[in-house]
């Protein structure tokens, strides 16, 4: 069955916060704190290892109920039932979406076209283990009988941002294999990633679908023509493995049908990492994590699909982005963890969000007529600090935060853990309370300072606050919780298309520049082409072709 379609500005709803919005877009934080003793308590919501404080947002109690009425409204819990049984909610492509399947139980049942896929989702996993365990302790060996001491996975896209992201935020629990990344297509990429590496000793995973992507295949034969120059062929499928759909293809390449662990289409490619598209992560920090790292996500499954909305950090989380996306016209959202392990944590969620959300036709066909998506970006914690936060405390642009930081540092040092969640404390409220024109003068005075020089600098050191943020604060960053924070933003991208009425899944977005890159490859390398392109562009190409 399909998604229901609501065009949310034309529910009643809508209209109410309308309403609402006039009331309170002007009043300041402070005021909220100032009249509810409770707020934040009130605002908080507490769930297994993570504490969710959304009170420093620029909203009351009567806002996130008027939320919650739009949710309903637009049938959000008949579309959460659809989302976990496997409905073709990604009705362009004609497919279910079912990456939460890949971290459900065996006992589990979920039906894509009257058949139960968690069967087959547990024998990939066994297929997963038992490979992830022979590499790790050594039993399977290279061509020349040495063992692997380097992984290089090779893929785009999800089947690169995905595991890079947990693989870099799990570096405390890795194993003794050293696991690398290529994904752009620019040979500078590849050759600097191979160059230190033994191909005696090296394991290369692929990870394609289709094993049609340009840039990947360009990139796995690069790999192969290097390696072939000091192997011989039949080493190929010792040190070479593939996610994919393609068998014959995959064969043709050299790589032997046992090494190949299979995908199915209702796993779409930024939410993949929970598949075989995992296998990189499971090499690098062993099953076992592999495995906490799916579980955790289940447990935020569970939460997202069973809680009540007010309890529910997804939800809540995602109809704050429709207050200020569409309400305040804030166009971004920074996400700042107090962590150097998740440096690439906002990077991955561009591709998720900006990827699935960055729609402008409605579930109808219709041209809409309101903002969808948001601009993702962010860097950890005190790193940021020093570098954009300026334009956050001071500019003119109303950036909601979310700020992520863990009670417990993974290697202990307390000194430094203190100062760095000092700064988070310390972030979240300079930002809710700014500084008035009082205070201001108050430490100006206290410098020594002339009247004069006190008027010339008094501008320049207000801070208005009001900014909004949210505070998630998780015990420690383990496996499982990570699992836990990557499915809450999954769940919370799926809430935000059901409210805009968009399909989230497709992303038919990223085709048309690539399909182009095509012709004008051949362009570039016959030195004709049949293509009439615009006067920038021709220049463009003649100056390149010219200078090359």
């Amino acid at each position: 069955m399909a998604l229901k379609t609501s065009n949310p500005t034309k529910t009643k709803s809508w209209e109410k916060l309308k309403s609402h919005f006039q009331e309170v877009k002007s009043k300041h934080l402070k005021e909220f704190f100032n009249s509810n003793a409770n707020r934040a308590k009130e605002l908080t919501i507490e769930w297994d290892d993570f504490y969710a404080d959304f009170s420093k947002n620029r909203i009351t109690k009567e806002t996130l109920d008027l939320l919650f009425e739009l949710a309903n409204e637009v049938n959000l819990k008949d579309a959460i039932s659809k989302y976990f049984e496997g409905d073709v909610i990604n009705a362009t492509e004609g497919r279910a979406v079912l990456h939460t399947a890949l971290r459900a139980p065996k006992s589990a049942e979920v039906f894509v076209n009257g058949e139960n896929v968690i069967p087959e989702v547990h024998t990939v996993k066994e297929k997963i283990k038992n490979f992830t365990e022979s590499v790790v302790s050594g039993n399977h060996k290279g061509y020349s009988g040495k063992p692997i001491t380097d992984v290089v996975n090779i893929g785009i896209g999800g089947s690169d941002l995905g595991p890079a992201m947990v693989v870099d935020s799990l570096q405390y629990y890795k194993n003794h294999l050293t696991t690398h990344f290529v994904s752009n297509i620019d040979g500078d990429h590849y050759a600097e990633t191979v160059k230190n590496l033994n191909p005696e000793t090296t394991l290369f995973v692929i990870v394609s679908k289709t094993f049609t992507t340009q840039e990947t295949l360009s990139n796995a034969n690069s790999i192969r023509d290097w390696f072939l120059k000091s192997q011989p062929k039949e080493a190929v499928s010792k040190h070479f493995v593939a996610v994919s759909t393609n068998i014959e293809s995959v064969k043709e390449f050299g790589i032997a049908e046992t090494n190949i662990f299979p995908m199915k289409d209702w796993v779409g490619g930024r939410f993949s990492l929970w598949s075989a598209v995992g296998l990189s992560i499971s090499l690098a920090v062993s099953y076992k994590n592999f495995e906490s790292l799916l579980a955790g996500a289940h447990k935020m499954d569970e939460h997202f699909r069973t809680s009540e909305f007010e309890n529910n950090i997804p939800v809540t989380a995602a109809l704050l982005t429709v207050w200020y996306n569409n309400f305040f016209k804030a166009e971004s959202e920074a996400i700042i963890p107090y962590t150097q392990y998740l440096n690439q944590f906002a990077t991955y969620l561009q591709q998720g969000i900006m990827e699935s959300n960055g729609k402008s036709v409605d579930r109808d066909g219709n041209k809409i007529n309101y903002q969808t998506g948001t601009i993702i970006w962010g860097e950890p914690g005190t790193n940021s600090q020093h570098a954009f936060f300026q334009l956050i405390h001071q500019g003119t642009k109303l950036i909601p935060t979310d700020f992520i930081g863990f009670v417990k540092s993974l290697h202990g040092n307390k000194d430094h853990h203190n100062k760095l969640m000092s700064n988070y404390f310390a972030q979240t409220e300079a930002l809710m309370n700014g500084k008035t024109e009082d205070e201001v003068l108050s430490e100006l005075k206290k410098q020594s300072l002339s009247e004069e020089e006190i008027q010339k600098l008094l501008q320049f050191k207000i801070f208005e606050g009001n900014k909004p943020t949210t505070s998630l604060l998780i015990q420690k960053l383990t496996p499982e919780n990570l699992g836990k924070l990557i499915a809450m933003y999954e769940h919370k991208i799926f809430v935000q298309g059901i409210i805009w009425n968009i399909y989230s899944y497709d992303q038919f977005g990223v085709e048309l520049g690539k399909q182009l890159a095509k012709s004008i490859l051949k362009e570039l390398e016959n030195n004709n082409s049949n293509l009439i392109h615009d006067t920038s562009t021709q220049d463009l190409l003649s100056f390149y072709k010219n200078n090359s």
